[in-house]
């Protein structure tokens, strides 16, 4: 029998009532939570329902798990509004296909003017600061390496990339439902450069790609150099691509010939695709003939692991071309990515070695050295735990000193918070005004062709959070009150000179 609706919702019921006691203070930051069997015997409730009700307030931000101690409440934080309504985000209107003209002009233009002026603020970046990864380790996993190959750097580079390296991203890809053999892996210079090579192996100039709104600009200028068009689909800042527009555009528009999708933390919302949105997008794809391009670049991020397992974990015919790299999670400098091309591996490794040869090996056998330890995992939970409090303590930052209405989304894992500017304030304007200050931020319109995200901008969470960080984004957000208030005052003007010319 199905549980009740009154049921359903208990544990919610239960969460707010010690939800009330934090906001409170009844409950202090480092007090910790009853336990399971205490929440069971004092409430005569199941222990489902006390441990939904403990996830629930975890997920929220509210407490934290300590192995095998239990459930603490942690720094209190204001409550961050939602995003959108999902109703607006998703409307299942036809997409128009864009050009993509001039992308490369509008995002060169940003990245120029950020380059021009001192940052002391850069919360532009998607990557996290240098010291938050394995830098001791891999140091020495580095020169391990040439003790161990001391010819390496000599030596011509193995074909598709080291197999030391490919054994270990095969064994790890079980983790996330993939069973590959590392000789089907292509190592690649990053994703952006896997995500190119698929590009090119599934369609030609002029042909149609489906993308994520908003997604990556690194993604819009790869499409604009290889003259393709893109049709972006409305994407939930919870859940990802709308799988119902993505139908209505397919039944629009029959000659799509791919869609590029990020299942996890996608750039810049943070969403993450439930696991049946990618068994659906697997299934609705491969029935229409559309190739498949899954970036995971941010799946080792998730907060929830469980959450992770890989779209292509849903590929029965080998139509999704698998892609990731160690740029987010690990080490940015080694610039190491790898792909896993289903039907087109043949083209793919053909177009690999056309495109730039096979990468150097010694960041590869380091890499190996790390991620083939248990240490990797400590390195991963860490910087997990690490992410996860940055976030929470900008987006309470950002509720903080940020004028009424702003909006920001909180993520499940990753360095990323998309805000959206109260009154529509335009984020290139707020661009400008912040980088005379020494504040770097990337404004919303670099992340579509349209002007529909104009009044976002996205912020990275990748520094460590003090007093430093917090004055940066205390200063931004008065000067979006600033402008809000020129603003204003200009269009009082205007209201004026009407009455008086009437």
């Amino acid at each position: 029998m199905s549980p009740s609706p009154a049921s359903s919702l208990l544990y919610r019921r239960l969460a707010d009532h010690y939800l009330a006691a934090i906001q409170s203070k009844a409950l202090a930051p480092g007090n910790r939570m009853p336990s399971v069997r205490d929440l069971m015997r004092q409430h005569q409730v199941s222990l489902s329902t006390a441990l939904q009700a403990l996830r629930h307030l975890e997920q929220g931000g509210w407490l934290e798990a300590r192995p095998r101690s239990g459930y603490f409440v942690r720094q209190a934080r204001r409550q961050v509004l939602p995003l959108n309504d999902e109703s607006s985000l998703l409307n299942p209107t036809v997409p128009m296909p864009a050009q993509y003209v001039g992308i490369h002009e509008r995002v060169s233009e940003v990245i120029a003017q950020g380059r021009k002026h001192p940052v002391t603020f850069d919360f532009s970046s998607a990557t996290c600061a240098p010291e938050l990864y394995a830098v001791e380790a891999l140091k020495n996993a580095s020169i391990r390496a040439l003790r161990r190959h001391p010819t390496v750097l000599t030596s011509m580079m193995s074909h598709n990339g080291n197999q030391a390296f490919r054994q270990v991203l095969a064994k790890r890809s079980l983790g996330i439902g993939i069973k590959v053999v590392p000789e089907e892996i292509i190592v690649t210079h990053g994703c952006i450069e896997a995500i190119n090579l698929a590009l090119r192996a599934v369609a030609q100039a002029g042909d149609m790609i489906a993308v994520e709104s908003p997604t990556y600009y690194g993604l819009l200028q790869v499409l604009e150099s290889l003259g393709m068009r893109a049709l972006e689909i409305p994407t939930s800042p919870r859940t990802g691509i709308s799988i119902e527009a993505l139908q209505l555009a397919v039944e629009t528009y029959p000659d799509i010939k791919a869609v590029v999708v990020v299942p996890h933390l996608q750039n810049p919302l943070g969403s993450i695709m439930p696991d049946a949105h990618k068994a659906r997008l697997a299934e609705l794809c491969e029935q229409h003939g559309m190739a498949v391009i899954e970036d995971d670049s941010y799946g080792d991020l998730v907060a929830d692991t469980t959450s992770a397992t890989a779209l292509k974990a849903w590929d029965r015919s080998g139509n999704v071309i698998y892609c990731a790299s160690l740029n987010k999670v690990l080490a940015p400098g080694m610039r190491l990515g790898w792909m896993i091309g289903g039907r087109w591996q043949a083209r793919l490794e053909m177009l690999k070695f056309a495109h730039t040869r096979a990468n150097e090996e010694w960041a590869q056998i380091a890499a190996a050295d790390f991620m083939g330890s248990s240490a990797y995992d400590r390195h991963l939970r860490r910087l997990r735990e690490t992410l996860r409090g940055q976030c929470e303590r900008t987006a309470e930052a950002i509720a903080t000193h940020f004028p009424a209405g702003t909006r920001v989304s909180m993520p499940q894992g990753g360095t990323l918070l998309w805000v959206e500017l109260p009154q529509q304030l335009s984020s290139k304007t707020l661009f400008e005004a912040a980088l005379q200050e020494g504040i770097k931020v990337a404004p919303g319109l670099m992340f579509s062709n349209s002007h529909r995200f104009d009044h976002f901008l996205r912020l990275c969470c990748g520094q460590p959070f003090s007093p430093h960080i917090e004055q940066g984004i205390k200063r931004l957000g008065e000067i979006v009150g600033e402008l809000l208030h020129k603003r204003s005052k200009v269009d009082e003007t205007a209201v004026k000179q009407l009455v008086v010319s009437g």
